[in-house]
């Protein structure tokens, strides 16, 4: 390491609520709901967060009875609110056209 460069902080454990709070903010980055890190401009990538919010259909299905509650209501609520934000993200994208 060359003396100028700081020491990176350790990485936490990740368990499956931080990975999926992780899907879900790359959703919304791609939803246009929040900037990426260091983005200027937000940009909407419909097709990316359509698939972010497959797998986190796909998550529920596959993990389904072995989520305990909490991690079972923030799964089902991120996917609902995702849900609506892309059917909103995709109308005002047609009516934009």
């Amino acid at each position: 390491m060359a003396n100028d460069e700081e020491p990176k902080a350790p990485l936490h454990a990740v368990d499956f609520s931080t990975h999926v709070l992780s899907l879900a903010s790359s959703a919304l980055i791609s939803l246009g709901q929040m900037p990426a890190p260091g983005a200027e401009e937000i940009e909407i990538d419909l097709e990316m967060a359509h698939q972010l919010i497959d797998v986190l259909g796909m998550l529920e299905q596959k993990t389904k009875g072995n989520l305990d509650d909490a991690e079972q209501k923030l799964l089902q609520s991120l996917l609902y609110d995702l849900r609506v934000a892309y059917v909103d993200a995709q109308h005002a994208s047609k009516a934009n056209k």
